[in-house]
C-alpha cells in the first residue's frame, strides 16, 4: 500500500487501535493535548513543524493557551493515509518526552 492512497473506513479503524488517544473525525485523524502552560504547548507546536517539514507531511491544528488540538489528512488524496498514520505516531513520541505520557 503506497504512503499517500486514502484508507478504507475500515483500514483506519484498525490502525487507530495503536493510538487509543486519536479519534476519526470529519474525514480526518484528531487529537488533543494538554500541556502545563503556553510554553510547553509551543515547544510542542515548534517539534510538530519540524517533523512535519522532515515527513513533507503538513497538519491543520489550533492552539489556544496550553491546548494544542491537531487534525491529520493527506489533502491532496482525498483523505487519511498511511502517512497521517506515521505522522500522529512521531507527534505522539514528541508528545511523550514532553509529557512524560502521551
Amino acid at each position: 500500500m503506497q504512503q499517500r492512497t486514502p484508507l478504507s473506513f475500515d483500514q483506519i479503524e484498525r490502525e487507530l487501535i495503536s493510538l487509543p488517544q486519536w479519534a476519526y473525525r470529519d474525514g480526518k485523524l484528531h487529537r488533543e493535548y494538554r500541556f502545563g502552560d503556553f510554553n510547553t504547548a509551543f515547544a510542542f507546536i515548534a517539534g510538530v513543524a519540524a517533523l512535519a517539514q522532515q515527513l513533507d507531511h503538513h497538519p491543520d491544528w489550533c492552539n489556544s493557551w496550553n491546548r494544542v488540538t491537531i487534525e491529520l489528512t493527506t489533502h491532496d488524496a482525498g483523505g487519511v493515509t498511511m502517512q497521517d498514520f506515521q505522522l500522529a505516531r512521531e507527534i505522539e513520541q514528541l508528545a511523550i518526552k514532553l509529557l512524560g505520557e502521551a
